[in-house]
């Protein structure tokens, strides 16, 4: 006897459903991955300001989350003379953290008409920083450069002026004219003393009635009147 075959029947109800699963699923995806940016977190920075970095960054609009790669963000970044590197990352919350290493400006050497940033190298452009008003030896002014970079930003600011003023005792002495009109003695090997500027001069200003004078941190600390 001949054996009859059986025509398996295409059963298109469960295709259908399927297709329909596979659309949704699709859909859903699509609209996960189109979703915009939530939140811009930005750490590290002090030069910057969080708008200049997210501006930077091609976030100003928050895209979607997947329409530019953490590295593709953090190459953006890195691009920019002020900013040494960057870590991006991202999370199911749609945020995006930004953590940078700034390369801050310094100082202005007038007698090289440059801005002097935190790696060394320096631009044309003159910023609002400190400016050194005369020449220190090459020997010197490399060290006095990764003295600066450690100098907190907020110091930096008040520092109006620097003169390289050697001592006879000390060859590495500087003179720091500061914005309250006081000044400071400082040498490179203590030169971290000037991040406690403002605790010692709030001192200062109890003991001296609010007068003006030098505080000399290259020998000891202590400071003279006017």
């Amino acid at each position: 006897m001949k054996k009859v075959k059986k025509k398996k029947r295409i059963r298109f109800k469960r295709v259908f459903i399927l297709i329909v699963i596979f659309i949704i699923i699709g859909y859903i995806i699509k609209s996960l991955f189109s979703l915009p940016v939530s939140n811009i977190i930005i750490k590290g920075n002090t030069y910057l300001s969080d708008q200049e970095i997210i501006d930077l960054s091609g976030l100003s609009n928050y895209p979607s989350i997947i329409d530019n790669s953490s590295k593709q963000i953090a190459n953006k970044l890195e691009e920019n003379i002020y900013i040494s590197s960057a870590k991006v990352s991202k999370n199911i919350h749609r945020e995006v953290t930004i953590e940078i290493s700034e390369n801050k400006p310094l100082f202005y050497n007038l007698s090289k008409k440059k801005t002097v940033l935190m790696n060394g190298k320096d631009i044309d452009e003159m910023l609002e920083v400190p400016v050194l008003i005369n020449y220190v030896p090459d020997t010197i002014y490399n060290d006095f450069i990764k003295s600066m970079s450690k100098t907190e930003y907020s110091i930096l600011k008040k520092i109006s002026e620097i003169k390289y003023d050697p001592s006879n005792v000390d060859k590495k002495r500087f003179l720091l004219y500061m914005s309250d009109r006081n000044k400071v003695y400082v040498t490179l090997d203590k030169f971290s003393k000037v991040n406690n500027y403002n605790d010692i001069i709030e001192k200062v200003l109890v003991k001296y009635d609010d007068k003006k004078g030098t505080l000399y941190l290259d020998e000891g600390e202590y400071f003279v009147l006017n």
